[in-house]
């Protein structure tokens, strides 16, 4: 038996929270949300008032995520692409989905789902708020689906609070979504 099942100190399946979110479990047979409440908790943490978006994972499973993403108008998380299929269903506030042939607007109530492997980005109009739902490939790791890293971060540079987009904490602390796309010759 290895010495980090001995060091583990939550059940599998729970967070160990933050002095801004509390733990929580993401994973059991039932599990619900109240989401104007979860997406409250978001606007009032670190990584919103610093940075134009945050997220938090739901649901974690072997096969499927479910995402809460909260962003600020003009906002964008730029072309990615996801190792899963997704749906994204807009819960408050608008919605520009840009796809290699088209632009769709999603208002509220909308769900649109993608394959696996479309690049595409997503520019709030308007503060926002959506679902992402992944269907988790098997074998598939967090960092092949993870959100990349704010810009500055990439860079090894510290934000600039002047820069169009702020940055936000990375998304490997919240459990990872999306790789980036490959860029068109």
């Amino acid at each position: 038996m290895s010495t980090l099942a001995h060091e583990r100190t939550r059940p599998v399946g729970e967070t160990t929270g933050t002095a801004e979110r509390p733990s929580q479990h993401l994973s059991g047979p039932v599990l619900s949300f109240d989401l104007a409440a979860e997406i409250t908790q978001l606007q009032q943490e670190t990584a919103w008032r610093e940075g134009d978006r945050n997220a938090i994972t739901l649901v974690k499973e072997p096969d499927l995520r479910v995402i809460l993403v909260a962003m600020k108008d003009g906002a964008r998380l730029a072309a990615h692409q996801t190792a899963a299929p997704i749906a994204i269903q807009t819960i408050v506030g608008h919605l520009r989905l840009r796809l290699p042939d088209r632009t769709l607007d999603l208002p509220p109530g909308w769900v649109t789902s993608l394959e696996a492997n479309l690049p595409h980005d997503v520019e709030a109009d308007g503060e926002s708020a959506f679902l992402l739902t992944m269907a988790w490939p098997k074998g598939a790791s967090s960092a092949e689906t993870s959100l990349p890293p704010p810009r500055s971060t990439m860079m090894g540079e510290r934000p600039d609070p002047s820069a169009e987009s702020s940055p936000l904490a990375p998304a490997s602390a919240r459990g990872g979504l999306f790789v980036p796309a490959q860029r068109r010759q």
